[in-house]
Parts: C-alpha cells; sequence; structure tokens
C-alpha cells in the first residue's frame, strides 16, 4: 500500500490518524460487527479468525485491516485478535471518505493501493489452498521468481522507506502531544 500512496498521503493519514496501543489478547475487529476505522498496523502481530475455521492468517507491521468495508458496506467477515501488544493507527472511515470525495488524486492512489492489497491477499490464499492440494513447491518457487519483476522491486523499496516514515511521524506526534 505504501509504494502506491505519496509522501503527502502518508502525513495527511498521520495528522488524520489516532495512534492506539493494543494489548495481547484484544479483539481489534469482531466477525459481523460494524467497525469505524481502517487500521494500520504499525507495530506487532494479530491473528485473523473465521468462526467454525479458526486462524487463517497473521498480520505483521505494515499491513493494513478493516480495508474490505472501505470498498462494501457489508460488516467484517473474520475477527482480527492481536496476538502480542502492538500499536496501530486508527483512520476514521468518515473522514478518510471524506478526504477521498474531496481529492480525486488521492482518491485514486489510495484505491489502487488497495486493489494491489486486496489481490496480494486473494493470491496468499489461493496460494495457501493449493499447496494444500499437493502443489509442488518448485513450480511456487519458479512462480514468485517470475513475479518479482524490477518495477515490483522497485516499490517494495519505496513502501518500506515510506512505512518507517509514517511510523516515525507516529511516534513524532504522540511525543509531541504528550509534552503539550
Amino acid at each position: 500500500m505504501f509504494g502506491v500512496l505519496n509522501d503527502s498521503d502518508i502525513e495527511w493519514m498521520v495528522r488524520s490518524g489516532q495512534r492506539r496501543t493494543i494489548r495481547g489478547g484484544e479483539t481489534v475487529i469482531q466477525e459481523g460487527v460494524p467497525i469505524e476505522s481502517i487500521i494500520l498496523v504499525l507495530q506487532g502481530r494479530m491473528g485473523v479468525e473465521i468462526d467454525r475455521a479458526g486462524e487463517i492468517a497473521q498480520i505483521e507491521e505494515g499491513d493494513v485491516i478493516g480495508e474490505m468495508s472501505m470498498v462494501d458496506s457489508a460488516p467484517p467477515s473474520a475477527t482480527v485478535v492481536a496476538k502480542i501488544d502492538a500499536v496501530a493507527l486508527f483512520l476514521d472511515k468518515t473522514i478518510l471518505q471524506q478526504k477521498l470525495a474531496g481529492d480525486a488524486h488521492f482518491a485514486s492512489r489510495f484505491y489502487r493501493a488497495l486493489a494491489i492489497l486486496l489481490s496480494d491477499r486473494l493470491r496468499a490464499t489461493e496460494r495457501r489452498m493449493a499447496y494444500g492440494q499437493g502443489a509442488d513447491l518448485a513450480d511456487e518457487n519458479a512462480r514468485l521468481k517470475d513475479e518479482l519483476d524490477p518495477d515490483v522491486l522497485d516499490h517494495l523499496a519505496i513502501a518500506g522507506e515510506r512505512f518507517d516514515r509514517l511510523r516515525k511521524q507516529v511516534e513524532a506526534a504522540e511525543i509531541r502531544k504528550h509534552h503539550r
């Protein structure tokens, strides 16, 4: 996501979002219960669980949760629980939707980043399902190698730098807030 957004987008997120500490074991999103925010995980690890299926994925720093509710109005399809203490930036959906409606350039970048994120998650799910069906690991490695073209690698490097800058800006804003 951070490879598509630009520096001013990141700065807007820092100004508009609320930093929050999440304790290990705390439920961040409850399956079926509407959410008010899209959440950027700054530190920590969370488990994604579905009723009757158990944990289906893990979320780590740099990941986004609650993104599907930005695409449609359906309530979350999974529960997200912090596995360890975590820190996240909560972006209120109403404020984010106002920004998207009023800034076409931001909206274009944001929705492109969201599409890439959702596509990546779908591909990961497909790989997990295929692996359980006897998929050949050598074929999987060959496919991954083919997918990592130089343009993708450039975006990954930029994304990492922007995420690090976002995390540092959120921490600095929190420190300034406590010194007032």
